[in-house]
C-alpha cells in the first residue's frame, strides 16, 4: 500500500481536477433559499459537493420565519451588526456580535432576529452543494 502513495499523489490531480474559485461581491446571487425578513445571497453555490457559502443581511427590526436547513449543518460568522438566533421552540435566545460564530445542527428549528437599529450581516457556510431552507408555519409546525 505504501508503494502506491507516490503514484496516487501524482494522478489525483488528473482524476479530480480542482481550482480556486472566487466570487466577487458584485456577483453574489439572490436566487437562493430565502426566509421572510432576511436577504440571502449565494456566494459559493454548486462549486463543491460538500460545502456552500452565502451572505445573509437583515434590516433593522426584522426577523426570519421559523425554519431549518434539512440535513445541512450550518456555521454562522457574524460579520457586522448585533443579531440573535432563537431556538428550542422559541425559548432560547443567543446573541451574536461581530466576530462571533454559531453552529446550527441539521434539522434544528431556529429564527434569526435583528432587534437593533443597524443592519446585520452574517456569513453562512453549510454542508451541502447548495443551501437548503425549509420555512415553517411556526415552532414544531409544518412547512409554509
Amino acid at each position: 500500500m505504501t508503494s502506491l502513495l507516490p503514484i496516487i499523489k501524482d494522478i489525483l490531480p488528473i482524476i479530480m481536477p480542482s481550482h480556486v474559485h472566487v466570487t466577487k461581491s458584485t456577483e453574489l446571487d439572490v436566487a437562493t433559499g430565502q426566509t421572510d425578513g432576511m436577504v440571502r445571497k449565494g456566494a459559493i453555490i454548486n462549486k463543491s459537493s460538500k460545502v456552500c457559502a452565502s451572505v445573509m443581511t437583515a434590516a433593522p427590526h426584522t426577523s426570519s420565519a421559523v425554519h431549518h436547513h434539512g440535513e445541512q449543518d450550518t456555521i454562522v460568522y457574524a460579520a457586522s451588526g448585533h443579531g440573535a438566533i432563537i431556538s428550542d421552540n422559541g425559548t432560547k435566545r443567543q446573541e451574536l456580535s461581530p466576530g462571533d460564530f454559531a453552529l446550527i445542527p441539521a434539522w434544528t428549528e431556529h429564527q434569526e432576529v435583528n432587534d437593533g437599529e443597524e443592519e446585520v450581516t452574517w456569513i453562512i457556510t453549510r454542508s451541502g452543494s447548495e443551501p437548503v431552507v425549509v420555512n415553517l408555519k411556526g415552532w414544531g409546525e409544518g412547512t409554509k
